[in-house]
């Protein structure tokens, strides 16, 4: 009888195993096609447009000749319209996660919180473009401009950075808090001593893989008025005069990059497709990049934390 109930467990075990490779096999294949068909779009986007990835590409800005087509205005409105969007959403995303997972009472009115939160991570980009539209350029009169753009994207990323914050803050041992308590310790003090330091490497993969989300976004910004040809650069937020610092580049015209890829593929010539493929490479490098950093940043943090 006893051996036969071990001969039972073990062939459940090795049934298990059995569809435990199965479903690992399966896992690898998906991957293994995902990452393929990555690599694939990659590498046809660098073919079709190594031709102009030069100097110039960067420092021209669009010209309805294709050959002397650069980038210039796009890639520096994108890096601005990113400062915005990090200024806002990182401080109110950060302070919103400590407050909720560490102050927040636990009742009814919290909980519909969390759950507002987690679905608007999943509201589609268009929609924030035409809450923007109605909010930031008509009623609070912003217009088209940088400041728009960027609160527009900041809104799109707070769900993400508030839930990467309150996950990195989970991720600590409550062992930590209690001795920090048993010590005296203020709940301020608990979460500026141990609480920030011990969770920045999680808060810092969500607010970089927020902002990759949001570099490549092209619904929002164009309900908002985005230009698709514009030949100026934003005023430089720097000045040789007193006070050396200018806000007007917030009011200014802008344009991005992915409505500048928009605009070349929308044009019939080839020679436009090249240029569009070179600014696409671009930006998926630049995506790439953000979220590679974000790993070695999350990996090298936690490798100096000693629990």
């Amino acid at each position: 009888m006893v051996r036969q109930d071990v001969a039972e467990i073990r062939a459940l075990i090795a049934r298990h195993k059995r569809w435990d490779v199965i479903f690992g096999l399966i896992g690898i294949l998906c991957l293994a096609i995902g990452l393929l068909t990555f690599a694939t779009l990659f590498v046809d986007m660098l073919l079709d447009g190594y031709t102009r990835l030069r100097p110039e590409f960067f420092t021209e800005f669009p010209s309805r000749r294709a050959g002397q087509a650069g980038i210039l205005s796009a890639w520096i409105g994108t890096v601005m319209v990113m400062i915005v969007t990090a200024v806002v959403a990182v401080p109110l995303g950060v302070a919103a996660g400590i407050y909720l997972e560490e102050y927040a009472p636990s009742n009814w009115m919290t909980d519909v919180i969390e759950i507002n939160i987690s679905n608007l991570a999943g509201v589609p980009s268009i929609v924030y473009g035409l809450l923007a539209l109605g909010l930031f350029v008509y009623q609070f009169g912003l217009g088209q401009s940088v400041a728009t753009a960027g609160l527009t994207l900041a809104l799109l990323i707070l769900p993400v950075v508030i839930v990467a914050t309150r996950e990195a803050i989970r991720a600590i041992p409550g062992a930590i808090r209690e001795a920090a308590y048993a010590l005296g310790a203020t709940k301020w003090q608990v979460v500026q001593g141990h609480i920030l330091p011990y969770s920045t490497g999680g808060i810092l993969t969500g607010v970089i893989i927020g902002m990759a989300r949001a570099i490549g976004e092209t619904a929002p910004i164009i309900t908002v008025g985005a230009l698709t040809f514009i030949a100026f650069l934003p005023p430089s937020p720097l000045q040789a005069e007193a006070p050396f610092i200018s806000f007007e580049w917030l009011m200014s015209p802008f344009t991005v990059m992915p409505i500048q890829i928009f605009n070349w593929t929308s044009r019939p010539d080839p020679a436009f497709q090249a240029n569009a493929a070179a600014a696409g490479f671009i930006l998926v490098f630049m995506t790439l990049a953000m979220n590679g950093l974000a790993i070695w940043l999350r990996y090298r943090i936690r490798r100096n934390i000693k629990w």
